[in-house]
């Protein structure tokens, strides 16, 4: 029977199907300390590299996906619950949803132990879109709602793209912004500013901050400093909210970015410091000021996120294909396993990774990261998660729906998915084009259970 004929028959089977899968999910596995007591539905594992499925085509997506925000459930093979976030009536139909900013910068907020997730998206007001908007998840009845802009018409961040923008992993309603030689913080739910810091009485009035991260605790963050109106690069800051105090790191060759990790105690600084090859990683540790370098032909990481204490990222010099790999920090610099790859290099399976889920005090071997990309290939591309031990298993989730000749999205970097966590690890939003002339949101229950069983 062909697939599309078979897609009538899941959805009407899709109730059974959720909640026996969830049923199965087992006890041990719904009390991992990394989820919690959380199950999801549907997904399965597969050995790295995994199998290549047939790529749905656009008639074949609308056979299942509502055309309105709202829940539905993915055909098999995957089974997994999810979300429409945007539709049309967002943009008066036009293309205006702004791609979601990047695997390691959180569109979700900390929402443990709260029935409602808020969601950031930009909603271009020049495409007819409402700017930066606020949706929420009520957790409890899986309903998706539009709460509304989060900023006047007259206020200078309506027309802002949010590129950049995160929310805050222990203040629940707190979304980060740059503002030229500011980091701030945003209440979403008061509508009121505080200044993290201001960097002109360290760096001058002709400086602006770029490319931010925080500490989980929200106590230490990283910017790339930029010079104003330029853009140019000159070097990374780190500020430490306790002390008030700046750290500064002038770029040393060809600078690209920098990324504090989450526990505060390391930076990792990518930049080509010895003009061959791609970026190398240079290690930080903020305590002792020690710095160390790792070459890019030695393993340094490409697309990468941050956990406590380690990175998880793309190796380019692996003789596996889109190699994947963990660096280690403390107590000291250990290069890990290949913890995903594929099976050639004509099939990146994964582009950007999502570590955002990253927990404290429990061992790295016991957590896992997401990853998601795009390509032309005949092959389906598809959400995969995987866990940071090498026992080479992956979770496949959901596939991303992402055709890049259609003209949703416009060019091929905002076509790619490049989509990020939530802080528990139970959610997963990108955006796609779904084959058509716009993109959207869309948000999955991860049902990394499976995983860690």
């Amino acid at each position: 029977m062909r697939l599309l004929g078979r897609f009538f028959i899941f959805i009407l089977l899709s109730t059974y199907a959720v909640a026996f899968l969830t049923s199965c999910a087992g006890e041990d596995a719904g009390s991992s300390s990394a989820l919690g007591t959380f199950t999801a539905a549907g997904g399965f594992i597969e050995h790295v590299p995994g199998d290549l499925r047939p790529r749905w085509s656009a008639a074949e997506l609308r056979t299942f996906l509502p055309t309105t925000r709202g829940k539905f459930i993915f055909p098999a093979p995957y089974n997994t619950e999810a979300f429409r976030i945007t539709d049309a009536s967002d943009c008066g139909g036009t293309d205006c949803v702004t791609p979601v900013g990047y695997s390691y910068w959180r569109n979700s907020n900390a929402h443990e132990g709260s029935n409602d997730m808020w969601i950031f998206l930009s909603l271009n007001s020049q495409k007819g879109g409402s700017g930066p908007t606020l949706f929420r998840l009520d957790k409890a009845t899986d309903s998706i709602t539009k709460v509304g802009p989060l900023f006047p018409t007259t206020s200078k961040f309506s027309g802002r793209s949010g590129d950049g923008w995160y929310f805050s992993a222990s203040r629940a309603n707190q979304l980060y912004i740059n503002d030229g030689p500011k980091l701030l913080r945003y209440d979403v739910t008061t509508h009121t500013f505080e200044t993290v810091f201001d960097l002109t009485g360290e760096f001058g009035s002709d400086r602006e901050v770029w490319q931010m991260h925080s500490s989980n605790d929200d106590l230490v963050h990283s910017a790339t400093l930029r010079a104003k109106g330029a853009g140019t690069f000159l070097g990374c800051l780190v500020f430490t909210e306790t002390t008030g105090q700046f750290s500064y790191f002038a770029k040393k060759g060809t600078y690209d970015e920098c990324h504090i990790d989450k526990s505060g105690h390391y930076l990792m600084i990518l930049e080509n410091i010895d003009g061959r090859n791609g970026s190398e990683n240079v290690i930080v540790d903020l305590q002792t000021g020690v710095e160390t370098v790792i070459y890019d032909e030695k393993g340094g990481v490409g697309h990468a996120d941050m956990g406590y204490n380690y990175v998880v990222g793309a190796d380019g010099y692996s003789p596996l294909p889109n190699a994947f790999i963990t660096w280690s920090f403390a107590p000291s610099l250990v290069k890990g396993p290949t913890v995903f790859h594929s099976s050639s290099s004509n099939i990146p399976r994964v582009n950007h990774v999502s570590h955002q889920n990253a927990k404290p005090g429990l061992p790295m071997h016991q957590q896992f990261a997401c990853g998601s990309s795009a390509d032309r290939g005949a092959a389906q591309n598809e959400i995969l998660c995987f866990l940071l031990d090498g026992t080479e298993r992956e979770l496949v989730v959901a596939p991303v729906m992402t055709d890049l000749d259609a003209s949703g999205g416009g060019s091929e970097y905002y076509k790619l998915p490049k989509g990020n966590l939530d802080i528990t690890g139970q959610y997963f939003i990108w955006t796609t084009n779904t084959g058509g002339n716009r993109i959207d949101a869309f948000l999955v229950k991860v049902p990394a259970q499976l995983l860690l069983s």
